[in-house]
């Protein structure tokens, strides 16, 4: 019973790590992975599975600052740095996140090319829901939708992978060629996003402070509260790494498992050509694969469309000391520009962008990235929960790592 009990306290919390990993899983990453499928096939499965370890690292700490403050990144910056210095961490990841939004209207238009519907009409449809979904300020709400479509875009990726079929290709390749290096330094960019840090951290916020509400464990400063106090905050930290283990995990596997699908369909594939995708998948795969591929690419793109808005929107926000819940033009503003882009300027254009986006996000990444280190380390704003001794060399090891691989794709 004691067991059941704990596990359903855990469950409680669920949601905000496991979201911001699938998002990670968007069109951008399912586009680079696809490039990487069809030039290496099975050849970098193995760095994909290593980066498990940098992407839990990493959103560990901005999970756990989430739980240890109840605040989101940018308010943590604000409030014990200064104003400048949290804009100066946030404002990159706004600009760098409006050319990200086009990306994943292009995956929408994408999917839905393949199932021969038009875009000129079905897009701004898209965009309205998206707007819808966030503007309406009850996050709960979001976190069901976007768990519903979690598991629908995961499913339409491992189906993908079914019909294709596992091909005797070898999972171990490694030749220090510009491409190869390049190609590395893509799926290190796809791994970890700046809207990442944010996201996890506000949400995290958001959920523990519901939660605590809910079952009315307050700031007392009696004793008995603050045991209660104590367990509750042990319990939520305990549920986010789990939650963010199972979520990094799960978000690499299936960037395993578009390459596999990827794989053999030939490295001279242009991604922006609807019935080259198609056909490719049609002769590997079968009549039904691209249906499955264009599920999966219209959910990864629309579930990473609404937690970027909420990421990005939440730190600048936080960063200026203006409420969350006064968001709504800063979404609006953010995505009308990506939908007009995306259904105006050609998809060759735009997909020959994606990889260079990837690499780019690994140097927007470097400003809330160290901040993120130095927040986690501080006792006096962690607490008991700061980063010390192997956790902090793994964290900064982590984001050196990331840095890098940017460095190497621009050599």
């Amino acid at each position: 019973m004691n067991h059941m009990i704990r596990v359903r306290n855990i469950f409680r919390f669920f949601g905000p790590a496991w979201l911001v990993m699938i998002a990670d899983m968007d069109a951008s990453s399912t586009l680079g992975a696809a490039e990487t499928g069809a030039i290496f096939k099975y050849g970098l499965i193995w760095f994909t599975i290593i980066l498990v370890i940098p992407l839990y690292l990493v959103q560990e700490s901005s999970g756990r600052i989430g739980v240890a403050t109840e605040m989101g990144l940018g308010e943590v910056i604000r409030n014990n740095y200064s104003h400048s210095l949290a804009l100066i961490a946030t404002v990159p990841m706004v600009l760098t996140d409006v050319v990200t939004y086009v990306i994943e209207y292009l995956g929408i238009a994408i999917g839905l090319s393949l199932f021969n519907i038009p875009i000129l009409f079905s897009l701004p449809v898209f965009y309205v829901i998206h707007i819808a979904v966030v503007i309406h300020r009850k996050y709960g709400l979001t976190e069901s939708i976007l768990l519903v479509i979690s598991g629908m875009l995961i499913i339409a990726f491992i189906a993908a992978l079914t019909v294709r079929g596992i091909q005797p290709y070898n999972p171990l390749y490694f030749v220090p060629s510009p491409t190869f290096l390049f190609m590395l330094a893509v799926n290190v960019g796809a791994v970890i996003m700046p809207f990442m840090l944010f996201f996890q951290a506000s949400a995290t916020a958001e959920k523990v402070i519901h939660i605590r509400k809910k079952f009315q464990i307050n700031n007392s400063t009696d004793i008995n509260s603050n045991i209660e106090r104590d367990k509750f905050t042990k319990t939520a930290m305990k549920s986010m790494r789990l939650e963010t283990l199972l979520g990094a995990v799960v978000s690499e596997m299936l960037m395993v498992v578009v390459e596999m699908v990827m794989s053999g369909i030939g490295p001279n594939m242009n991604f922006a050509s609807i019935s080259q995708i198609a056909g490719g998948l049609t002769e590997i795969a079968g009549v039904y694969s691209p249906y499955l591929f264009g599920i999966g690419l219209i959910g990864a793109a629309f579930l990473a469309l609404v937690v970027i808005s909420m990421g990005s929107a939440w730190g600048f926000m936080e960063a200026l000391g203006i409420g969350r819940e006064k968001s709504s033009m800063i979404y609006i503003m953010e995505s009308l520009p990506a939908v007009i882009i995306a259904l105006i300027l050609p998809k060759s254009y735009l997909i020959s962008s994606v990889l260079y986006l990837l690499v780019i996000f690994v140097f927007v990444l470097i400003g809330p990235g160290v901040l993120m280190g130095m927040i986690a380390r501080n006792r006096n704003i962690m607490r008991e929960y700061s980063s010390s001794g192997l956790r902090e060399i793994a964290y900064w090891s982590s984001l050196i790592f990331v840095l890098i691989f940017g460095i190497i794709a621009i050599i």
